[in-house]
């Protein structure tokens, strides 16, 4: 909300800005246990304000980071089995689809047979998003943890990307249990250009779209530009574990006030 000539401020989405920020400074390892704020989001897994676990690792790979949260995890559930898939494995395994190089109009083909898509239409990342929630996610996760990683660069805009054979991927993690997406984790970009091109791409993306744009975070890229150590970091729903912990099927059953009560 407005104060004086102040311009308007917003409840955070994440921490992660402000914690870069402040990794960017002292350069060690931190967590913070956080509220979060996304309007429009609202279901049985998912609450306008919720809880996060968000935590970064200098020195870290996302696949060190990966098995940190793993044995954290563990911790919280009982001892599980690992298992880790590629996205580009995953997508070839389970649907006989390279996402990297499939169409647009290849993968909405794939996304119908499984799904009734009606009349939405859209680009490569909305047909990827869309096989990812609701025909791959469902079955990852169960019994074991099932790490996905390396996603394509067009769905890491936080995260580094790098050459891995023929295509660019971003070094992105997710963990999936029982069918419940838990955690995000990147590899962090640490280029203050190449973070400020990835939010200009990002607004004209949302201009095309008929979006407004969301304001660029100069106080991020001046610490990106001051020095983000390597390292990774990861974004862990707190809420969505005490689901898996309890057996709750809907996340106003672990919370104190859902959206609907509040």
């Amino acid at each position: 909300m407005p104060c004086g000539d102040a311009p308007p401020r917003f409840l955070q989405t994440s921490p992660e800005y402000a914690m870069k920020r402040l990794l960017a400074a002292y350069g060690v390892p931190m967590f913070q246990i956080a509220r979060a704020f996304r309007a429009g989001e609202a279901g049985a897994r998912h609450n306008p304000e919720f809880s996060l676990l968000e935590w970064y690792r200098p020195g870290f790979d996302h696949h060190q980071l990966m098995d940190e949260v793993a044995e954290l995890v563990c911790e919280c559930l009982g001892a599980r089995p690992v298992e880790k898939f590629s996205y580009r494995q995953l997508f070839l395994q389970r649907l006989a689809l390279d996402p990297f190089i499939a169409s647009a109009a290849e993968l909405e083909a794939v996304a119908r047979q499984h799904l009734d898509a009606g009349n939405l239409s859209g680009d490569r990342d909305l047909w990827l998003d869309l096989l990812m929630s609701h025909v791959l996610e469902p079955g990852l996760g169960q019994g074991v943890l099932t790490f996905i990683y390396d996603y394509p660069a067009s769905q890491a805009a936080l995260a580094r990307v790098v050459a891995a054979g023929d295509v660019n991927v971003g070094q992105r993690f997710e963990l999936y249990v029982d069918g419940v997406e838990l955690a995000n984790g990147y590899c962090e970009l640490t280029d203050a250009a190449e973070q400020r091109q990835r939010f200009t791409r990002d607004n004209a993306l949302r201009r095309e779209r008929g979006q407004s744009e969301r304001p660029v975070d100069e106080y991020l890229l001046a610490a990106l530009e001051h020095g983000l150590p390597d390292c990774s970091g990861v974004a862990l729903g707190i809420d969505r574990l005490l689901m898996l912990v309890t057996g709750a099927a809907d996340i106003k059953d672990v919370l104190a006030f859902d959206w609907r009560r509040c």
